[in-house]
């Protein structure tokens, strides 16, 4: 997991995430935060391939027919593809991109699947976390934009730090023409109202 703090002010002007305006008034956007799942989901996997090649080492060469070695080989090379290669794959094929402006979601190796989530939208952050995912500091990041179902980031690495970065992102890119219409809406009337007359 990788967050750098947005808008440091450690970068010179004119650099990526120095947070100054480009020549037309933007600020440019800049990377908070790439993660993944907990590399935790790789245990079971890791532990079939030192089975599996344990497996192969002690039994091939033991039978008598050459075939039934072959076998040995090609059961525990099946077992390493099925078990530990394609939850690597999987693994690797997950990355939550967090940056200044929108969360982005990418999945799958074959299929590619991504979306995009801004924070000037605004949404409802929740963390879940279970007894194991506790013990490592990880968790579920669930986003609720209300229009659909929620959008989880699944056992990320230090959730309850994503929450809080993805609810300070948020308050900094409020829409400035919604923030407008609120604080009008808030602001008392200058009218005088008698018995629902004006």
């Amino acid at each position: 997991m990788t967050i750098e703090p947005p808008d440091s002010g450690q970068h010179s002007a004119g650099q990526p995430g120095a947070g100054n305006p480009g020549a037309d008034g933007v600020v440019p956007e800049a990377v908070v935060a790439r993660l993944r799942p907990h590399s935790r989901a790789l245990f079971w996997p890791s532990l079939v391939l030192i089975a599996a090649v344990g497996a192969a080492g002690y039994f091939y060469g033991s039978f008598d027919e050459e075939w039934m070695n072959i076998a040995v080989l090609a059961g525990a090379g099946l077992v390493v593809v099925l078990l530990w290669l394609l939850p690597l794959l999987s693994w690797l094929g997950c990355h939550y991109t967090i940056t200044t402006r929108r969360i982005v979601l990418r999945s799958g190796f074959f299929v590619r699947v991504r979306q995009e989530m801004l924070h000037s939208r605004g949404y409802d952050v929740t963390v879940r976390k279970n007894a194991l995912q506790s013990l490592f500091g990880s968790g579920d990041v669930e986003i609720n934009t209300g229009l659909d179902h929620p959008v989880v980031l699944q056992d990320v690495p230090g959730a309850d730090l994503v929450q809080t970065a993805l609810h300070d992102l948020m308050e900094r890119s409020l829409n400035p023409i919604a923030a407008r219409r609120q604080q009008e809406q808030s602001r008392p009337s200058d009218e005088t109202t008698r018995w629902g007359l004006r």
